[in-house]
């Protein structure tokens, strides 16, 4: 308080008066940050598990790439193919058989850090995005892998 005129001090206290001291704020954003984190990993968990689930229902290939990215990859492709679907198939004019092709496509790129890249993306995008797709996102051209 010294630091402040003297018809400053008593604005100040009051203003000082309605907020929390300093350890406080700290004990409570810290707080914040771990039931946030823990949050975020358990939802992290869950969306790792319907993509893992939903890869092995519709029989995608593995992810390639560095092993930090390979969750965040997977999670992405699950995302923007669903996406991509209730776009095109449910609320587009697509049939199964366009579907079906753009499904092939779609298991031809494992690398995950093309499916990173395309986490923005639109689910109507997605075929342009497919097109677009060079040899290094296509380690093979085998559908049988």
């Amino acid at each position: 308080m010294s630091s402040r005129s003297v018809d400053q001090r008593a604005g100040y206290a009051r203003w000082l008066a309605a907020r929390q001291c300093t350890d406080c704020w700290r004990a409570d954003h810290q707080a914040d940050a771990a039931s946030t984190a823990e949050w975020l990993a358990a939802k992290r968990a869950d969306e790792q598990a319907a993509a893992a689930d939903w890869a092995t229902q519709f029989d995608m290939p593995p992810l390639e790439g560095p092993e930090k990215i390979l969750g965040w990859g997977e999670r992405t492709r699950h995302q923007l193919v669903t996406r991509a679907y209730a776009a095109l198939v449910t609320e587009g004019t697509w049939d199964g058989a366009d579907w079906a092709q753009l499904e092939e496509q779609v298991r031809l790129l494992t690398r995950a850090g093309w499916w990173v890249d395309q986490r923005e993306a639109e689910g109507t995008d997605l075929p342009e995005l497919l097109e677009a797709a060079d040899d290094r996102d296509r380690p093979t051209e085998n559908p049988f892998r």
